[in-house]
């Protein structure tokens, strides 16, 4: 007799009722119970779809795009061992789909904000167009405050080194990224006070002195009345009168374009003198991406078509100035032509090469001469942006890019006059 636990267990008392056991007996075996077991389900066979050609060939692109059903692609997939064409047409299908599905980033494309604008303003043009001698400077200033717009107190304080040339050497200042917008805070203020807007230095600032005429004096005096180094706050200032400047000559319209703006030296109209600032403004903004180590495009060839004119119109008053002060060698009394102003003259052809070049003349010995090919001595070529390099005073003459033919001296001159053009 099997023992199922009780057979050490003391028996009830005389009339007392027999209880459960406190533990449960182990559940019996179907197959201990004598009962029959139950039948086994057949299990169930799905008939394949049977599908003409025309419709298995008509799910191919479904099917690459993993938007059949299972039994859709079972069937084309069976198909597809039976069928050549079905299956090389199934090969391009999918690998044009691999084509279309894009590694997913989680980086904004930089050129989206860009796209998104240039899209708008065709739809909708602006109801105060900006006049297009402004829009450089309008751009130039946007790319810039884009570059600013997530830098960290690391950034702001960064170095940053100021180069141009003087004499027949070059000169820098070291300054931090926050100086840098300071600077063009304070010589864009040239353009502010002439249309009528407050100038940056503030009264306080110009009561001490008189000489803040030029942008150096200008950059200094705003520079050692701050009380400490300047720092990401000057980023409002200099976005404010940024946009109060293309807001002003937007609503004025082009009429103001001769108005004169003096930088101390030298006269400027207005419409040059925004392409020159312009120009700064791209020069600092590489100054900057440099000294974080970030890429920078140069502007668009529109735009730097127009900072390349005008550096060629303002080669000959800078080789006069060059010539007077002795840094640049007159030429031959046999080759020397004195003209009228006017007239034509000895001349050399700038050729500047990209998309944002083209080809002056560029009269040698008088700034009042007029170039002409007839009276061409001498051919030099530059790449664009090599060129407006040089005019900012980046890169040295001697190690300019460039090619060269005919009067070497006339080269030598013109190249050293390009980056006399460089200032702070």
């Amino acid at each position: 007799m099997a023992d199922d636990g009780t057979a050490d267990r003391p028996a009830p008392p005389e009339g007392a009722t027999a209880r459960p056991p406190r533990i449960p007996l182990p559940r019996a075996s179907v197959e201990d119970s004598g009962l029959p077991l139950p039948a086994l389900e057949a299990p169930t066979v799905t008939e394949p779809l049977r599908l003409e050609h025309p419709v298995l060939k008509s799910l191919l692109g479904a099917w690459a795009l993993a938007a059949c059903s299972a039994e859709e692609t079972a069937a084309v997939e069976d198909h597809l061992g039976d069928c050549g064409p079905c299956a090389d047409e199934a090969r391009r299908l999918r690998e044009a789909v691999g084509l279309l599905q894009r590694p997913e980033s989680l980086d904004l494309d930089p050129g989206l904000r860009t796209r998104v604008l240039e899209a708008c303003l065709d739809l909708r043009p602006p109801r105060i167009p900006v006049p297009a001698w402004a829009a450089s400077y309008d751009a130039e200033t946007a790319r810039l405050d884009a570059l600013l717009q997530d830098f960290g107190d690391a950034e702001w304080h960064a170095p940053v080194r100021l180069r141009w040339f003087r004499g027949d050497g070059e000169t820098s200042r070291r300054t931090t990224v926050a100086g840098v917008i300071a600077h063009l805070l304070a010589v864009d203020g040239l353009i502010a006070v002439a249309l009528g807007l407050e100038d940056p230095l503030g009264d306080d600032v110009k009561a001490e002195t008189d000489r803040l005429r030029g942008p150096a004096e200008r950059t200094e005096a705003f520079w050692e009345a701050s009380h400490f180094p300047p720092t990401r706050s000057v980023r409002g200032p200099w976005r404010e009168q940024s946009h109060a400047l293309v807001r002003t000559v937007s609503f004025t319209g082009a009429g103001p374009g001769t108005l004169p703006i003096s930088y101390g030296d030298f006269e400027l109209p207005l419409r040059d003198a925004m392409l020159d600032r312009a120009f700064e403004c791209w020069v600092h903004a590489e100054d900057i991406a440099e000294a974080v180590d970030y890429p920078y495009a140069p502007p668009a060839p529109r735009h730097l078509r127009g900072m390349i004119d005008l550096a060629a119109r303002m080669l000959p008053q800078a080789l006069a100035a060059r010539r007077r002060a002795g840094l640049a060698a007159p030429a031959p009394s046999a080759a020397r032509h004195l003209v009228s102003a006017g007239s034509p003259g000895r001349s050399l052809r700038l050729e500047i090469e990209g998309d944002g070049g083209g080809q002056w003349l560029i009269p040698l010995d008088s700034p009042g001469a007029v170039g002409s090919a007839d009276h061409e001595v001498a051919h030099v070529a530059l790449d664009d942006v090599e060129f407006c390099r040089l005019a900012a005073g980046h890169v040295r003459p001697e190690e300019a890019a460039a090619g060269q033919l005919g009067d070497r001296e006339a080269i030598r001159d013109v190249l050293f006059a390009a980056a006399s053009l460089s200032r702070m």
